[in-house]
């Protein structure tokens, strides 16, 4: 597995587990950024902020791929889908982890931490990033997802 750098956020509901998918991640080799989580649990966070964080540093050149936690993983990877150029995956088991590399060329991770326990999210994590996109016929799709939608900027 190749050693990328990561961007992760989190709304309220991920706050607890991102400390420790980012410890998972830094023992890899990976360099990882926490670019938005909540410091005070009694102030909410709102999901859609927390996915343009990690959406606009992949763009800005600043992290490889990202990883977005929130209580289901839905909110997030909406979020994050509306973002052109980000094509986001919401994973819950191993199979959706491969595929939506190998086939989708996935940039963004989103997981739910009502959901998954953390070593749960640490494997599936390691199956993603140790994915690579498979291109041939599914070099088109992906140009097909990323032009839906498309005007010309990073958001329509």
């Amino acid at each position: 597995m190749k050693n990328r750098t990561i961007s992760i956020a989190s709304d309220h509901r991920g706050h607890d587990v991102v400390d420790a998918l980012k410890k998972h991640l830094v023992s890899a080799g990976h360099e990882v950024n926490i670019v938005a989580r909540p410091e005070d649990l009694e102030q909410p966070v709102d999901y859609p902020d927390a996915a343009e964080e990690v959406t606009n540093s992949i763009l800005d050149g600043g992290a490889d791929v990202g990883v977005l936690v929130c209580g289901s993983g839905i909110g997030m990877s909406m979020a994050a889908n509306r973002v052109r150029g980000v094509r986001a995956a919401l994973v819950a088991d191993p199979t959706a982890a491969e595929m939506s590399r190998r086939h989708n060329d996935a940039n963004v991770l989103c997981m739910g931490a009502s959901c998954l326990d953390v070593p749960t999210m640490c494997s599936l994590l390691d199956t993603w990033l140790s994915t690579e996109f498979e291109g041939g016929r599914h070099e088109a799709r992906v140009r097909k997802i990323d032009s839906i939608g498309s005007c010309g900027e990073a958001t329509c």
